[in-house]
């Protein structure tokens, strides 16, 4: 063979092993950038729908900081997954490529019955039209529903320091703090939710707190109710004042009995006990995080390199290649995840969390904090190396539009990173009894986490997807903040008294998560296994009878079969298996466990509930339908007697879930009693809870033993024997 001929085939052959090797790196959905099908809205992308929204006269829109309510305004845009057939066809058969589109919120306030609209908005990246997305049959949105902006709380803060000018005495006297010219001794108010307190009705209820050392907040004992449905701000009025177990119909009432002596006050004293220990805060208006930390400890390194690659919004780690976004609305979610090239899951996210409080106070007795209507993936916060994440994370930033003008980028929002499980992930040694080691494993176990956070009120959430080198992947949130106390009253003695006039209040955090399961492919079914006991004959000794386990399955056909209570016991194994089968004839699964440690059902069958019937469930599973991407909405935390999206409805036809493209609905929740070592702020450590999706009988068993098996998916090496 000549040089020239003999160049031609190396080069050949170079290129057919390059091409072996992309497809072996690559699963087969990634390969000519097809996961940008998935990308979040870049901020042109955001802009350019902008722009062609305010280029519609029709419209008659304005910008959101104007701080006016009776106008139309663009509260949120964010990217619009298109249908999962036409994604998956695209994936996978290479058909048209779907229309990227944007979902946009509209606030119409400056007309004669003002209402909430969402449309669609496309193709992008150069929009030339809008559609209106419609809600399923019989349901809507109210204007009253509506999530607040900064506009409605900029002006209500102003309304209510105008109202309670007649109370600066009474401030001053009982806090020592004050509204106007306070110097370091501030007063501010906070509000609670629903901002309604029946149906159609605008009206929220304000805490006046005294703002005292590390920004921490400290109730004063006055609540205000204000109603604030109309569009124009001098309709607004103060509905109700209280204080100290007594109604007021005003301030001017109250600031009048006070100055009679009618009225029995709380003076406060400090907020906190002397030699409190105090957390490090640090205090960043713009700069950088101090480096390196105060405080040294043990900290994660990488030795050669990251094992995981990072392209776009998609990640590829030891066999896992999955998508996500951080949307503004609902926050974190993965997408199209594969494990060694199958397909394992479309879609999992965060559908809401919510905190429900019981107080002895008008404002706690009506609160319950549904986090999706104050955008979770909004107040994201930017996540600091070597305390939020590792110092050796990937840090990458998000671009949100919600309740502004343009596009709004948030640093380091996100991360990604590597670390050890902390134990092996095999048998650590193995002996033949007369005392020699057949071998052992060196490998530690090692696990990649994403990860983001929402910072609610006084709730700090951090949210985890993990995924470990077997297979195995988990879903985790964990709670940390500030405790939320309320003044003492006599009727709150059951509650754990934390300061002088303080009490922390029980309460209980539900987070709800969307499961959308593609095990080997879209048909899917759903069945358990339980052990039972049953009596057998011993066969050694036919005159003895034995208890021994068995494994009892269930198979579940019909959607309504497949709902689990809240806080009922969960049979231990939950299974979502293929039609395939591996070559022992077992129906390829993967097994569903959740971790949840609250078992009180919270939610009685009342009008309200309907805003969140998805917490009557642990788990149900249905089968897919477009028109059930949510399970709540952005507006059903202000409008809970009627809202736009009922989780209980998508069970309602009862259909089949066998061989179907199943989703599991998973709720998970924690009950949190403050005590004296959450004060002045709670720790992570043993507040989390999540679920995890484990391979069961998945994976084709080819030969079964160590390091040749095709489950064997570590980096585990056979070291040979030797001696103990």
């Amino acid at each position: 063979m000549g040089l020239a001929p003999r160049s031609l085939a190396l080069g050949c052959m170079a290129i057919i092993l390059a091409l072996q090797m992309a497809m072996a790196e690559y699963p087969n959905w990634m390969l000519n950038g097809k996961a940008q099908v998935f990308a979040d809205l870049s901020a042109q992308e955001i802009e350019a729908v902008h722009s062609f929204l305010m280029s519609r006269p029709e419209l008659e829109l304005r910008p959101s900081g104007t701080q006016a309510l009776d106008k139309n305004s663009v509260f949120l845009i964010e990217m619009l997954l298109p249908k999962k057939k036409d994604v998956l066809e695209f994936l996978d058969k290479g058909t048209k490529l779907p229309v990227r589109e944007a979902r946009v919120v509209i606030f119409f306030s400056a007309q004669e019955h003002p209402n909430v609209t969402e449309f669609a908005v496309g193709p992008l990246p150069q929009p030339i039209y809008m559609r209106e997305l419609s809600l399923r049959p019989a349901k809507h949105r109210s204007w009253a529903s509506r999530p607040m902006s900064k506009a409605e709380q900029s002006l209500l803060y102003h309304k209510i320091k105008e109202a309670t000018t007649p109370l600066q005495k009474f401030f001053l006297d009982t806090t020592g703090f004050s509204l106007e010219d306070c110097n370091g001794q501030c007063l501010t108010f906070t509000h609670v939710a629903p901002h309604s307190v029946e149906s159609r009705h605008r009206a929220t209820w304000f805490l006046l707190q005294r703002i005292v050392k590390d920004h921490l907040l400290q109730p004063t004992g006055l609540e205000i109710l204000v109603d604030h449905g109309s569009t124009n701000v001098q309709d607004w009025r103060v509905e109700q004042v209280w204080y100290k177990d007594k109604f007021y119909s005003s301030p001017e009432e109250l600031a009048q009995k006070y100055a009679d002596g009618e009225v029995d006050t709380v003076v406060l004293k400090d907020p906190l006990p002397k030699n409190t220990e105090q957390p490090q805060i640090f205090i960043k208006p713009g700069g950088e995080f101090p480096m390196p930390l105060s405080e040294s400890g043990p900290h994660v390194e990488q030795g050669n390199g990251s094992r995981y690659r990072l392209e776009g919004n998609t990640v590829f780690y030891k066999g896992w290649s999955f998508s996500f976004q951080l949307q503004p609305s609902s926050g974190l979610r993965i997408l199209n995840v594969h494990f060694r090239d199958e397909p394992i899951a479309y879609e999992i996210s965060v559908q809401t969390a919510m905190a429900v409080h019981r107080e002895n106070t008008p404002a706690g007795e009506l609160t319950k904090t549904m986090d999706l209507g104050w955008g979770m993936g909004s107040v994201t916060h930017e996540l600091a190396p070597g305390i939020n994440c590792p110092g050796t994370a990937t840090f990458l930033d998000v671009i949100h539009y919600y309740d502004t003008d343009g596009p709004v980028r948030h640093p380091r929002a996100l991360c990604i990173f590597e670390i050890p499980t902390g134990v092996p992930v095999r048998p650590i040694f193995n002996n033949d009894f007369p005392g020699k080691i057949n071998f052992f494993s060196d490998v530690m176990g090692h696990k990649l986490v994403l990860r983001a956070t929402s910072a609610l009120y006084n709730f700090d959430y951090i949210w985890d997807f993990v995924f470990y080198t077997n297979g195995m992947l988990s879903a985790k949130m964990h709670a940390t903040g500030y405790t939320h106390t309320t003044i003492y009253t006599p009727e709150g003695l059951g509650e754990t008294h934390l300061m002088t006039h303080q009490l922390g209040n029980s309460h209980t955090h539900l987070v709800h998560y969307r499961v959308d399961l593609d095990v080997a492919g879209t048909n899917n079914s759903f069945h358990t296994l339980q052990t039972r006991q049953k009596n057998a004959t011993n066969p050694g000794s036919r005159r003895h009878h034995l208890v021994q386990d068995t494994m009892e399955k269930t198979q579940y056909s019909q959607e309504r079969q497949a709902t689990f209570p809240f806080g009922q016991t969960l049979p231990p194994f939950l299974l979502f298996s293929s039609p395939q089968r591996d070559i022992w004839g077992h129906r390829r699964s993967y097994r569903l466990h959740i971790y949840s440690t609250s078992k009180q059902k919270l939610t009685s069958e009342s009008q309200e509930d309907l805003a969140f019937t998805w917490a009557r469930y642990s788990l149900a599973v249905t089968k897919y339908w477009e028109s059930e991407r949510c399970s709540t909405s952005i507006y059903n935390q202000n409008h809970p007697w009627d809202p736009p999206v009922v989780f209980e409805d998508f069970l309602q036809n009862n259909e089949s879930i066998e061989d179907q493209d199943l989703v599991a609905w998973v709720t998970v929740g924690f009950s949190h009693g403050p005590h004296s070592e959450t004060v002045p702020s709670m720790t992570s450590a043993r507040n989390f809870v999540g679920f995890s999706l484990r391979p069961f009988n998945f994976f084709y068993i080819i030969e079964r033993h160590l390091g040749t098996a095709a489950t064997d998916l570590s980096d585990t090496k056979s070291l040979g024997t030797g001696s103990a």
